[in-house]
């Protein structure tokens, strides 16, 4: 995997957590501190979650070999296409932070929104990449991208928050038909 498909799914992967953040960041105003311990705990459960995938497509990838790239492509369609539906559905601030702003309801939204995270990593068990990288790729970015969300969430709003998920979905989609087309011949 090229290093520019890493970032990009590195970014794409951070979307919901910076939209995530932004609608905390717009609820509450928060300490550079508190901004900083927010990254850290999305970053943290975006690292995990597709090491996780990884290892439970580790499993299936016998048995799926064959049609491996169909899955992937599915997949990230399946994961792109949720991500930018959600973008458009309203959300109130409140409903992203829940009733406290604690350390548990933090973990919560992170969690999540790195579902779609362990999904990718499903696919990534079925192509020939360096998962500690790409997962280290995903921790970073979404670290500074909730981090930033949060600082920036009462000054951008949350319309800036759906425009980064509906370009992350958009880009995993993209990467899904490039694998699509890169194992069928198609190009190559």
């Amino acid at each position: 995997m090229s290093p520019l498909s890493i970032a990009v799914i590195a970014l794409s992967m951070s979307a919901d957590a910076c939209a995530a953040a932004i609608a905390r960041g717009v609820a509450h105003r928060p300490t550079f501190a508190q901004a900083v311990r927010a990254g850290l705990v999305f970053g943290g459960v975006e690292t995990v979650t597709p090491l996780l995938g990884w290892a439970a497509g580790l499993v299936a990838a016998g048995f799926i070999a064959a049609i491996d790239h169909w899955v992937a492509f599915g997949l990230l369609s399946i994961v792109g296409g949720k991500m930018i539906r959600e973008s458009f559905e309203d959300r109130d601030p409140e409903d992203a932070d829940g009733a406290s702003r604690g350390l548990l309801m933090l973990v919560l939204t992170a969690i999540g929104t790195s579902i779609d995270a362990a999904a990718v990593g499903v696919t990534l068990a079925l192509l020939d990449v360096n998962i500690v990288a790409v997962a280290l790729a995903i921790g970073c970015a979404t670290f500074v991208m909730a981090t930033l969300g949060m600082l920036l969430g009462s000054r951008l709003g949350t319309h800036f928050g759906a425009l980064f998920e509906r370009l992350g979905g958009v880009a995993l989609i993209a990467i899904g038909a490039l694998i699509l087309a890169e194992h069928t011949g198609f190009i190559g």
